[in-house]
């Protein structure tokens, strides 16, 4: 029969409804004239890709974001008039210095996601162990870090941690950034070990019965068969940690690191503190963050769609 994969029609939805009553439609559903309603759809604000609802962010959207920290910038200026030039050339003079402390931040958020990666794959792989205490214990573990709040690791991490390690023939000084990257690698451990057992469950049994029927054992079902495919799904959410890991990042200006935030309020201290620098400076500081991580989150939305499970 030539229709037999065809899903039986809906009525009210995919046909003409068979009563009078009001029938309320899906959200982003069509009904029986094929129009789209609420407006979702690929064109609109909103997009559905297998059955999931995404934000439909193009370049437009980030200029426009731009446009409205620009008119913000320029409101808070138009209180002080005669100064918008000077400020604008002042916090231009500064620049070189902002992005020395920026390039701290992206140094910490590098390390801190391959620390964090390594670490949070080997504790998701234990989450998946046949051995009940090695499983337990990993939750535990991962269950902790993933549901403490980042602020209070990071100054757990800097006080607790020593200044120096002692080895009695070396003494080595462990700096403030140093602590920063110990302190946000433990809740993205916790987070992409998550990620990982996630991956690795999603996986249908018959990958894990095949392999066995093949003679092959755990370690060789797992690097060889399991982990090959868990990769692409993995990939989107490992860029939407770092994205939101780079963000965090300025949390630890509170405990004194030499990052961007800090170089930003010491070279508003050089210019005396004046208020009408603070948007020109802030401004500056946000365009910076948005041009680094909107690619990113662009990118992350991308692979999402490409690398999406269709059942």
């Amino acid at each position: 029969m030539p229709g037999w994969r065809q899903a039986r029609p809906v009525p009210g939805v995919t046909a003409r409804p068979a009563t009078d009553l009001p029938v309320l439609l899906p959200f982003g559903g069509k009904g029986a004239g094929g129009a789209e309603a609420g407006g979702i759809g690929d064109d609109g604000l909103f997009r559905r890709y297998d059955d999931r609802l995404f934000l439909n962010l193009g370049p437009r959207h980030g200029l426009a974001l731009l446009l409205i920290f620009a008119l913000w910038a320029g409101a808070a200026q138009a209180a002080a008039p005669g100064t918008v030039m000077w400020s604008i050339t002042t916090a231009f003079k500064w620049v070189p210095f902002i992005l020395e402390g920026f390039v701290l931040n992206i140094v910490i958020s590098v390390c801190a996601m391959a620390i964090g990666t390594v670490a949070g794959a080997v504790l998701g792989l234990m989450q998946v162990s046949l051995l009940a205490p090695v499983r337990g214990g990993s939750w535990i573990v991962t269950q902790f870090f993933r549901n403490s709040p980042w602020l209070v690791l990071l100054f757990c991490v800097m006080l607790l941690f020593p200044f120096e390690l002692d080895f009695g023939y070396v003494v080595i000084p462990v700096p403030d950034w140093i602590k920063a990257v110990i302190g946000f690698s433990l809740p993205i451990m916790a987070n992409i070990s998550e990620v990982v057992r996630g991956a690795v469950q999603s996986l249908p049994s018959g990958q894990w019965e095949s392999a066995e029927s093949l003679a092959f054992d755990r370690r060789q079902t797992l690097w060889m068969i399991i982990l090959p495919q868990c990769i692409k799904r993995m990939i989107p959410p490992w860029i939407n940690w770092y994205c939101i890991l780079t963000m965090a990042t300025p949390l630890c200006s509170i405990m004194g690191v030499e990052e961007s935030v800090t170089h930003t309020v010491q070279a508003l201290n050089a210019e005396g503190d004046r208020p009408e620098l603070l948007a020109p400076f802030y401004f500056f500081l946000l365009f910076i963050y948005f041009v680094f991580t909107y690619p990113i989150a662009r990118y992350s939305i991308r692979l999402e769609r490409i690398y999406a499970v269709k059942i």
